[in-house]
This record gives C-alpha cells, structure tokens and sequence, in this order.
C-alpha cells in the first residue's frame, strides 16, 4: 500500500505540470503593457514594405485607347490588347498550387536583380531596393510622363499579393506552406485564421517570424497570449514573411495533447512502474 502512495505523489506532480492550460492556448489576453490612444484605441503599426533583391513585381500601364504609350514600352503586349487600352507591361497570372511562387510572374514580371535595380523597357534601369511600391510607381510615372502627355497614362505597380511561409511540425501539417493573400494589410491572426487556426500542441508563446529587409534577415519571437502583440510591427505579416511554429515541450512526447491523452498517458507510466517494482520484488 504504501508503494501506491509513493508512486501517487510521484505521479501528481506530472498530470499537474502535463497538462495544457486555457492560458496556453487563449489568444489575446489582458495585458497591463498594452499601449491605447487618448481615445481607447489601439494604434496601427504597419510597417511600410520596401523592395528587396530578386522580389518580382507587377507593372501595367493604363493608356488611351490609341495604346501609343503601351506600344513604346511593349509592342508584344500592344499588339495584343483589346478596346479598353489598358496593357499589362509585366506581370498578371495567377499562382501555380504546389510549385512555389508565381510561374507566370516569375517569367514575365520585372525582376530586382543583385543591384537592387529593375529594367523597364523604354525607360532603363531604375534603383527600385529599398524603396516602397508607392514611391517606385510614381518615379516610373514621372519617366512615363516625359516621353507622352502628361495624364494621359498611368503607372500601377505592385507585388504578386502578401506572401508569406509557415512551417510547423508534422501534427500542424494541415496550416503549413506557401501562403498569399491579396490584401493591403494582413494581421498574423487573419493569416492564422485564414489557414484553419492552430491546435493545442502549437506554443503560441513562441512564434518565430524571420522578416526579408534590404539589409538583411530580422527575427523577431511573437507571444499570441498576449494582446500587447497587436503593438508589435511583427504583428502585420509583410510579403516574404516566414512564420515558424513550435511545438510546446509537454505536446512533444504525447502529453498534454488533450485530457484523456494525457490520463492515458499516465495510466500507462503508472502500470510501468508497478510492473517493474514486481518484478524487481518477486526477483
């Protein structure tokens, strides 16, 4: 009897610390470091995207109908426009499922190459790293206006969307991949939800993001615990965003997963552990 009562408080202490908590997976919890306004709003903090080495981009160039100014920057796409005059220069198609990136845009669009510089036709190099896809357009808009009459075209230039990686282990394989979503502004919550949530073994805790910048890699560990993280930069998902997942520690080895798991889990250590101490007694 006594033994039963060892291997208890040496049991106890394990379903106490295996278990995973509300707190573990709740989003957004109260936070006493959570910055508002005057007026009891949160304030955005969305960083602004800038261009980086071997991004693609998108560029077309609104014309009059006569399509002079789509056929000085490209006579192949001119010559196979229709009525509206509105000539794609570069880019467009939609995303290949499976094969990483656009294939169409990898092919036709403009290319940052290692200089950080991109190749207009009819209009050169232009220095396009580090700069945002306002200030690029408005610099093409300029060259455009040079050559044809001022407001009779316009420049839209853009990325293939907002996209962005994640990675977690086998059990979150259901979320991870490529990801795009072709929005203005993308949260790491809608990004989540968007791609079915996560399950209870992800350490919400520990979400790892690796940024793209012109001047390097930027890793940054988010807590979605905390609504405080809705004041970090890293809480708007940026175009090259690679998000990884971690799997909580107690999850690794099957515990905590969920409660009968878990009492499973304990059953089968406790029954170990009798058989072994008969075994050792009977010897």
């Amino acid at each position: 009897m006594k033994i039963h009562k060892y291997l208890l408080f040496l049991i106890l202490p394990f379903f106490l610390t295996s278990c995973i908590t509300t707190k573990d997976v709740k989003y957004m919890q109260p936070s006493e470091s959570l910055v508002i306004n005057e007026e009891g709003l949160i304030p955005y903090n969305i960083p602004v995207y800038r261009i980086t080495k071997n991004d693609m981009l998108t560029l077309n160039i609104v014309t009059t109908p006569k399509g002079d100014a789509a056929q000085f920057y490209s006579s192949l796409n001119a010559s196979g426009s229709t009525g509206g005059g509105s000539v794609s220069v570069a880019g467009g198609g939609t995303s290949v499922g499976g094969t990483g990136g656009n294939a169409y845009l990898y092919t036709n669009g403009l290319k940052v190459d290692s200089n950080g510089d991109i190749y207009v036709f009819g209009i050169g190099y232009l220095k396009a790293e580090g700069k945002t896809i306002e200030d690029l357009a408005k610099e093409i808009q300029q060259k455009v206006n040079e050559n044809f009459q001022e407001g009779k075209s316009e420049v839209r230039l853009n990325i293939d969307g907002i996209t962005y990686y994640i990675l977690g282990d086998i059990e979150t394989v259901g979320i991870t991949g490529e990801k795009k979503a072709h929005k203005n502004t993308l949260t790491l919550t809608e990004a989540i939800s968007i791609n079915g949530g996560l399950n209870r073994t992800v350490d919400r805790k520990n979400i790892v993001v690796h940024r793209k910048l012109p001047e390097g890699i930027k890793v940054a560990k988010i807590d979605l615990t905390r609504e405080d993280v809705m004041n970090s930069p890293y809480y708007y998902v940026q175009n090259g965003d690679e998000i990884l997942l971690t799997t909580q520690r107690r999850a690794l080895n099957g515990f905590g997963k969920d409660p009968i798991q878990t009492l499973i889990s304990g059953v089968t250590v406790i029954t170990t552990a009798l058989s072994i101490y008969l075994l050792l007694k009977n010897l």
